[in-house]
């Protein structure tokens, strides 16, 4: 079944195939289909922004569509950046960026108190109207500087206790055992399976 992915991402094309590869699904980037929209993310959780890109997507292109919706959430700030993690601060901002500004705006957070949480919601939509979503999060601390080159956005300040290290410093396959991208999709795998799509 070929399936579209709300996203321009190609990092994000790699990660999430790798795990929908077992579903039987055929996934392919928008842009590979010519499509080349921006959907306005006007929701207020990780749920209504990523249903409102699968949505999107799938009235645009006919096909069944795939979009996540993820960030980081800090406790000491409240759960910032959230649903705001690709857009914070200065719009000029890069990744690299985005990731200094937080620890900038956490330095004065202690050690012991800088637990974050990576959070992922991945929404489903099929033409019939079929709507499936799952939600994975994994739950570690700040780091107060970038450490390792793997992963994309937060990775590099993201330190998981169990692995000792941050998910930027492990190989891809390792960190999506424990991601909450692969968290996510795992539970959407068996959303999918009972709603007969997913091979069993």
């Amino acid at each position: 079944m070929k399936v579209v992915l709300a996203s321009k991402n190609p990092h994000k094309l790699v990660e999430i195939s790798q795990i929908t590869e077992a579903f039987g699904f055929d996934l392919v980037l928008q842009s590979e289909l010519g499509l080349d929209m921006d959907v306005e993310e006007t929701g207020t959780t990780f749920e209504e922004n990523s249903l409102q890109k699968a949505r999107a997507v799938m009235e645009a292109t006919g096909l069944p569509a795939l979009a996540d919706d993820s960030g980081i959430a800090v406790d000491a700030l409240d759960g910032a950046p959230g649903v705001y993690s690709a857009r914070y601060g200065d719009p000029s901002l890069d990744d690299r960026g985005r990731m200094m500004l937080l620890l900038q705006n956490t330095e004065q957070v202690p050690d012991g108190q800088r637990q974050a949480q990576f959070v992922c919601v991945i929404t489903f939509v099929d033409p019939d109207g079929t709507v499936i979503q799952a939600r994975g999060e994994i739950h570690g601390e700040l780091t107060r500087e970038p450490r390792g080159e793997n992963g994309f956005g937060y990775d590099p300040i993201f330190y998981y206790p169990p692995f000792g290290k941050t998910t930027a410093e492990v190989p891809s396959e390792m960190k999506h055992q424990v991601s909450h991208r692969g968290n996510a999709l795992r539970v959407l795998r068996e959303k999918l399976k009972e709603a007969g799509y997913a091979d069993k």
